[in-house]
């Protein structure tokens, strides 16, 4: 299983959950465990999603996930695992 991690951070608004899961759902990526979570007017969102069927390379998921967050003002990081555990590691 291609674990990937994605972070969504920004000014809370309207449809930025379905934002993005409207796109992953759009190209088969699998939504494994989600936390959300809204500290006054901030968003914060992690997603741990599976991309074993997605319909796209896990490197165009994620510059297209970055363009929808331009769009939407947030910020939005894709990260194989690895990669995402090796970067918070104390």
């Amino acid at each position: 299983m291609k674990k990937t991690i994605i972070t969504v951070v920004g000014k809370d608004t309207v449809g930025i959950i379905a934002a993005v899961c409207t796109y992953l759902a759009e190209n088969k990526v699998n939504i494994l465990d989600i936390s959300q979570t809204i500290v006054q007017e901030y968003f914060n969102m992690m997603m741990i999603v599976d991309c074993n069927d997605a319909t796209k390379p896990v490197h165009e998921l994620a510059d297209d996930l970055d363009k929808i967050g331009e769009e939407i003002g947030v910020s939005i990081r894709m990260q194989h695992e690895d990669i995402f555990n090796s970067m918070h590691r104390i």
